[in-house]
C-alpha cells in the first residue's frame, strides 16, 4: 500500500463520527436501531452504516445460473456470449451508432437544454433530487418554455414527468419540489412529480433522524434522462456540481423507442407507488395504493414489487417474442449489433436483477479477461470483494482520492467521510496482499484539480482484446446500499460495434491518477 496513505488512513475514530452529531445517550438508542435495520455485525458500529455503509453480511441472492460449460474461457460472439442475460431481464438489440458517449458534465447539462426544447410527447427525469441555483432554475425554464410552445396545439401532447426522492428532494424551505411547484401549479394535466420514499424509514425511526441523514435509510437512485425516444443513462443528479465539475459518465441512446419505452414505463412504475406532489405542496398517495411508512411495510413492498415487475416482464417477453420473429432482420442496412440490458436493484421490494446479473459477470471472468471497475465511494459488498479476490481475471478499481471526494473538507461528521472511506480500500488491498493477488488486482485513485470524482461502472475485456465487448453504466457503486437500501438501474451495453467499443475505450477528459498499489502499471483512461 502506498505510503502516501499510511497518513491520512490511521485508525478509524468511529466513536467521532457519532458523538459530533448526537448526544451519548441518542447515540446508543439510534445505534440499536439501525442494528436492527442493517443487520450488521458489529452492533457499536450501527450508526456508522447510515453514512458509510461498511462491509456486511453477503447478500441473500446468488447469481443467475450459468449454462456454460465448466471451465470455458473461449471467446465466441457476442449473442451466445450474453444470451443468458436475455433469458432473465429484457434485450433490447439497437444499432452500435445511435450509441453516443457524452464527454463533460456541460456536454451532459447543454444536452438536456437541447432536448428538453425540442421535445415533442414526453419528457421524464428521474434523479435523486434537483438542485435549487441558477443552473437547475435554468433547466426549469427550459421546461417551462417546450410546455408553452405544446399549448399553441389545440391538444398538448407533451408531458412532463419527475421522479425524485422524498427525503432529499424535502430537504430545506428552497428544495427540490418548490422548484417544480411553478411548473405544476401552471401545467397541472402535463405535470407529474412523483416522490418516491422508502418504507424502512417509518414509525420512531422516522421521529429521530435529523433531515440531513435520513435519507442513508434509502433513496431512489436512479439517474435516467428521457426526451421522446431518446434517453440518457447515467450517475449524475440534477445538480450544479454535475454539470460543471463532477466527474461522472453519461451515454445518450439515439432513436431508441422501445428502450425509451421501457425506462418510461419503469419510472412511471416508481412513480405510481411513491407520493404525488400536488399544486399547494401537500403530497398524496394515488388511489388504491398502500403508503410507503403509514401503511403496512410487507403490503408496501408487495405491491410496488408487482406493479414495477410487471413492467420488466412485460418487456423481457415482448423482446423474447421479437428475438424469435423475423422482424430481426439479418440483411438489414443498418445492424442491430448491439444489445442494450435494463438492469433493476430494488432490494426493498423484493427485486435484485441488477446484483444478479453483476455477480455472475464476476464469476464468469476468466483468466483471458480483464475488468475495469469504478465507484465514486468505493465499498464492495462482502460478496462482490469476494468474488474479485476469487476471480482468475485481471481487475483494474479507480477510486475517488479523499480531495475528490464529494465529502473533502465538509464540516461536522461528513467531513469524516473521505478518510473512511481510505479506510475501506486500505482493508481491501490488505486482503490483496494477503492473498498475494497484487499482480492482478490494482487499485487506483482519480484526482483532478478543483473537481470531484462521481464515476461509478464496469468495463468488459475478453480473449485479450484491447477494447471492450461490454460496459454497466447506471447508478449503482457495487457497495452495501446500491445493493441492500436504495432504488437502483443501470444498463448493460453489450457491442459488438468496432466504432462503439473504441468510443467506450478512449472516452473521457485525461485523468490525473495515483498509484496505491505497490506494483506500478499503465491504466487506459476508461471514462
Amino acid at each position: 500500500y502506498s505510503k502516501c496513505r499510511e497518513n491520512m488512513a490511521a485508525p478509524m475514530a468511529w466513536k467521532r463520527l457519532v458523538f459530533s452529531v448526537y448526544t451519548p445517550a441518542f447515540s446508543w438508542f439510534f445505534t440499536r436501531v439501525t442494528d436492527r435495520f442493517f443487520r450488521t455485525r458489529e452492533r457499536r458500529r450501527g450508526s456508522t452504516v447510515l453514512l458509510l455503509a461498511p462491509l456486511l453480511a453477503e447478500a441473500d441472492s446468488g447469481p443467475l445460473a450459468s449454462s456454460r460449460p465448466p471451465g470455458f474461457t473461449g471467446v465466441e460472439g457476442l449473442h451466445s456470449r450474453f444470451q443468458w442475460m436475455a433469458d432473465h431481464v429484457p434485450a433490447f438489440r439497437v444499432p452500435g451508432g445511435r450509441i453516443r458517449i457524452l464527454h463533460s458534465p456541460d456536454e451532459f447539462y447543454q444536452t438536456m437544454k437541447v432536448r428538453i426544447k425540442t421535445a415533442k410527447s414526453r419528457v421524464v427525469m428521474a434523479s435523486l433530487y434537483l438542485g435549487t441555483g441558477p443552473l437547475e432554475q435554468d433547466l426549469v425554464d427550459c421546461m417551462e418554455e417546450a410546455l408553452e410552445r405544446s399549448q399553441e396545439d389545440h391538444v398538448p401532447d407533451l408531458k412532463v414527468s419527475f421522479l425524485l426522492d422524498y427525503t432529499r428532494g424535502s430537504r430545506g424551505k428552497h428544495n427540490s419540489r418548490t422548484m417544480l411547484l411553478p411548473l405544476l401549479q401552471r401545467f397541472p394535466e402535463q405535470m407529474r412529480v412523483s416522490l418516491y420514499h422508502t418504507p424502512d424509514l417509518r414509525g420512531l425511526l422516522r421521529l429521530l433522524v435529523p433531515e440531513r441523514f435520513n435519507e442513508t435509510i434509502g433513496v431512489q437512485h436512479i439517474k435516467a434522462y428521457l426526451f421522446d425516444n431518446s434517453l440518457i443513462i447515467s450517475g449524475a443528479n440534477l445538480s450544479d456540481s454535475y454539470f460543471t465539475n463532477r466527474q461522472d459518465r453519461y451515454v445518450l441512446l439515439e432513436d431508441c423507442e422501445e428502450v425509451a419505452d421501457f425506462f418510461a414505463e419503469l419510472v412511471g412504475a416508481v412513480g405510481d407507488v411513491s407520493l404525488q406532489l400536488h399544486p399547494d405542496n401537500s403530497v398524496h398517495m394515488m388511489e388504491g395504493m398502500v403508503h410507503p411508512y403509514k401503511g403496512n411495510r410487507a403490503e408496501f413492498s408487495a405491491s410496488a414489487q408487482r406493479r414495477i415487475m410487471e413492467v420488466v416482464n412485460t418487456a423481457r417477453v415482448r423482446q423474447s417474442m421479437l428475438e424469435c420473429s423475423d422482424i430481426l432482420d439479418s440483411d438489414r442496412t443498418v445492424p442491430n449489433d448491439t444489445w442494450i440490458i435494463p438492469l433493476v436493484q430494488m432490494k426493498p421490494l423484493g427485486i435484485h436483477l441488477d446484483e444478479q446479473v453483476t455477480q455472475r459477470l464476476l464469476i464468469e471472468a476468466g483468466g483471458d479477461s480483464v475488468v475495469y471497475l469504478t465507484s465514486g465511494y468505493f465499498n464492495l459488498t462482502r460478496t462482490y470483494m469476494q468474488l474479485v479476490l476469487g476471480a482468475a481475471a485481471d481487475y483494474r478499481i479507480l477510486m475517488a482520492s479523499p480531495e475528490v471526494n464529494g465529502f473533502f473538507g465538509a464540516k461536522g461528521v461528513a467531513g469524516a467521510i473521505p478518510e473512511a472511506y481510505v479506510h475501506l480500500a486500505r482493508q481491501f488491498y490488505n486482503k490483496v496482499c494477503q492473498l498475494g493477488q497484487q499482480s492482478r488486482v490494482h487499485l487506483h485513485e482519480y484526482h483532478r484539480p478543483n473537481w470531484t470524482f462521481h464515476a461509478k461502472g464496469l468495463w468488459y475485456y475478453v480473449g485479450g482484446r484491447d477494447r471492450p465487448c461490454l460496459t454497466l453504466i447506471g447508478s449503482p457503486n457495487f457497495g452495501y446500499r446500491s445493493v441492500h437500501r436504495d432504488l437502483e438501474a443501470q444498463i448493460a451495453i453489450a457491442t459488438e460495434n468496432e466504432e462503439l467499443q473504441m468510443q467506450l475505450q478512449q472516452v473521457g477528459l485525461p485523468l490525473s491518477m495515483i498509484f496505491i498499489t505497490s506494483a506500478i502499471c499503465k491504466i487506459s483512461i476508461f471514462l
